[in-house]
């Protein structure tokens, strides 16, 4: 008798284990089927290491005005706590390298401004996905809360966890297929699947994005002082400009990809497929003149389903104020 209870215990932990197993491949076949470029899974649990980190430069004010990085400190560190019963985290990526640049003598805008702003499409294929995971006939329905770029979940690191990349020493998650111009976005959820095996870094000795930083920002491998980027100053400050950053900032209007741009990883990657990630010429071809004419009217014809609109104007022309005085 105890020999048969030990073979069915047996049988049913295989069980489980191939239903785990074939729940998570169905995940990540259907992901790419509603067009990510990529998808993995992540078993849920605290981030002691990233903790301490944290504490420590938001201690030391590095996260300079983004105050909202001060709360829930414990949610970003441990998706359990978002609701009850977490086990796993589901991350997906977005490639967006486009296949057409900004001629450089023009204001420059970070590439990921160049099409529709991504945080509604991440989320409404997030949910598309959700629903149907949730159409199989489960045992209970699949609990979840979405993320991309809008959550207290630290998604870069999910992402290298549910082997999808590595952490590059410009902060960035690397993937080896896709480079860093990716968007990250995913579910946690209340089921336990399959999990994938982290990344190890692989940057190695390049430090081409922190010499190519032209504030220094990158203080080294992988720690950033934000008060010191510029696509902080020029996407997210409240403040004005500081006059120290005005001959550093060039022609950057709207972010900066400086770091990214000169990653070797970067260098050979597929140009992005999805239509609403392609460049919008009408934002590619302004001039600093453009900009500075721009009315509020023609901004939110222009910019209404892009990332930008958040920026607003008004800062935006600041910014391109200060360009049209050192190009």
């Amino acid at each position: 008798m105890l020999r048969l209870a030990c073979v069915i215990c047996v049988l049913i932990l295989f069980l489980y284990s191939m239903e785990k197993q074939i729940l998570s491949k169905f995940i990540k076949s259907e992901a790419l089927k509603l067009g990510f470029s990529a998808c993995g899974i992540a078993k849920a649990d605290y981030l002691a290491d990233d903790a301490t980190y944290l504490r420590q430069w938001l201690s030391e004010g590095k996260h300079a005005g983004m105050s909202y990085l001060e709360r829930n400190l414990e949610k970003r560190t441990d998706p359990r706590l978002l609701f009850e019963n977490v086990q796993s985290v589901i991350v997906v990526l977005m490639s967006y390298s486009p296949e057409k640049l900004q001629n450089p003598a023009l204001p420059q805008i970070a590439k990921y401004g160049y099409g529709k702003d991504y945080h509604p499409i991440i989320k409404q294929k997030l949910n598309l996905l959700l629903k149907q995971l949730n159409a199989l006939p489960l045992e209970k329905p699949v609990n979840a809360r979405s993320f991309a770029d809008s959550s207290a979940v630290l998604e870069r690191r999910w992402a290298q966890r549910a082997g999808l990349g590595w952490l590059g020493k410009n902060c960035t998650l690397i993937h080896p297929d896709f480079g860093s111009f990716c968007f990250i976005g995913g579910l946690v959820v209340d089921v336990e699947l399959e999990y994938d095996t982290p990344m190890d870094e692989q940057c190695g000795k390049c430090n081409l994005c922190m010499e190519a930083c032209p504030t220094k920002a990158l203080e080294d491998p992988r720690h950033i002082n934000a008060s010191k980027c510029l696509s902080y100053h020029n996407l997210e400050s409240k403040e004005d400009i500081p006059l120290a950053f005005h001959s550093l900032l060039s022609n950057r209007l709207y972010g900066c990809d400086s770091c990214q741009d000169v990653c070797p990883w970067n260098k050979k990657v597929p140009k992005t497929t999805i239509e609403e990630f392609k460049p919008n010429e009408k934002i590619l071809n302004l001039s600093t003149s453009d900009w500075l004419r721009m009315t509020e009217e023609e901004f939110a014809v222009i910019f209404a389903e892009s990332a930008m609109k958040r920026t607003g104007l008004k800062k935006i022309q600041k910014t391109a104020g200060i360009i049209s005085k050192s190009i």
